[in-house]
């Protein structure tokens, strides 16, 4: 099921760079396309904002009077939320909420021997827009993860974008906006909301930074408005490494690939391992689950196409090869994991011990689910309350 690779290779580390590289190539045609996207709707505002969602989001419906929610709109849908699910993202926020408190940026004070006086503070950013998605891929989970570090940074106008896909919405996107008070939600997706966003038109406020996960035509946008606002990342699809050995569970091993590999045919399911007949079971253990998944299809297109297994004898070489991927997410599922945990340095967000599975901080462990995919780990970190911050220092100097 995993193509398999051996680290003793003489043209490892080449093989491995080629199989991280095939998701990376980018379309020049989507490109050129959100460019002329982004074009119209600076140029023709609502109107084209409102073309686009017919063509692109299928809603026949929508209208220069009805691109925001009212109020009774949104009560009407959240009656609609099953009550464990109403619960359910109440404990995720009180979660989320108490990890991101954590972050707050302390400011400082000195002053120099001639008197001088250098300070440095912050200050939370006006305008945020938050683009969450919809059909499918429509979790509150994204509504929770983009704007609590805004609110415990200050931020106080938060908007949101979320597509209607055939007028249908996700009442517990709905909620989760509700209870995080956005003040505005447009009934927008794809390249036209981020530009509506970032640009502004009579409708849709314009914002200072925007942030949320989107398909590639979203990501495309994001990078090219980008520098007329801010973004939090240009996000690929989702990815996962797992270390295991001779004492992990590889039926809870496939389980967790599979669950990164059901979200797009391109995300990136990678165990590594210094035992081959571990990953041999994994292998199995994968076929038995796919049998009965319903989203099958994506997960073994993602699996047969990105899918990887790596043997690595040696605990030195494997912190490398980890360190070389740079993983959205890394699960250490070995016996020991303290003896690699303090070599890993280019990871999002780290999974510790069996019980410990990524999917858990997709939703509700606390921690953010926004991370930095295809390698970008190297170089950049998860979202958190230092983004919707801007830092100032300040200079008074003496006579002296």
């Amino acid at each position: 099921m995993l193509k398999l690779i051996k680290a003793n290779q003489k043209n490892f580390i080449s093989k491995l760079n080629f199989i991280l590289d095939k998701r990376k190539s980018e379309n020049p045609n989507i490109d050129s396309t959100i460019k002329f996207i982004i074009k119209d709707i600076k140029k023709n505002k609502d109107i084209a904002l409102i073309k686009y969602e017919k063509k692109f989001s299928k809603s026949k419906n929508i209208s220069l009077n009805n691109i925001k929610f009212t109020d009774a709109e949104k009560n009407k849908i959240i009656k609609k939320l099953d009550k464990k699910i109403k619960t359910s993202i109440d404990i995720a926020y009180s979660r989320i909420l108490n990890f991101h408190k954590k972050q707050k940026l302390p400011s400082f004070s000195f002053t120099d021997q001639f008197k001088n006086s250098f300070s440095y503070k912050s200050n939370a950013i006006n305008r945020v827009g938050v683009y969450v998605p919809g059909g499918l891929a429509s979790y509150p989970s994204s509504v929770l993860m983009n704007c609590i570090p805004a609110i415990v940074a200050g931020v106080k106008n938060i908007y949101m974008a979320t597509p209607s896909m055939g007028s249908n919405y996700n009442p517990a996107v709905i909620y989760a906006a509700k209870k995080c008070k956005v003040k505005e939600i447009y009934k927008i997706g794809g390249a036209q909301a981020i530009a509506a966003m970032a640009y502004g038109t009579k409708t849709v406020s314009k914002v200072d930074k925007i942030v949320g996960p989107g398909n590639a035509y979203v990501a495309a946008a994001k990078k090219q408005v980008f520098g007329d606002v801010g973004i939090d990342m240009i996000a690929g699809p989702s990815e996962i490494t797992v270390i295991a050995d001779k004492w992990s569970k590889p039926d809870w091993i496939a389980a967790d690939l599979i669950a990164q590999a059901e979200h797009d045919v391109n995300s990136q399911s990678i165990v590594i391992s210094d035992n081959i007949k571990t990953i041999n079971q994994i292998n199995y253990f994968l076929l038995e689950q796919l049998k009965v998944l319903p989203k099958k299809k994506i997960a073994y297109k993602s699996l047969k196409n990105f899918g990887l297994s790596i043997l690595v004898k040696n605990k030195k070489l494997l912190v490398e090869t980890v360190n070389l991927i740079a993983p959205e997410h890394l699960e250490i599922f070995i016996k020991n994991p303290k003896k690699i945990l303090k070599d890993i340095s280019n990871a999002g967000s780290i999974f510790v011990g069996q019980y410990s599975p990524e999917a858990i901080g997709d939703y509700l462990a606390g921690p953010n689910h926004v991370l930095p995919t295809s390698g970008t780990a190297r170089f950049s970190s998860g979202l958190s309350v230092y983004d919707f911050l801007k830092r100032h220092s300040v200079i008074k100097m003496t006579k002296s």
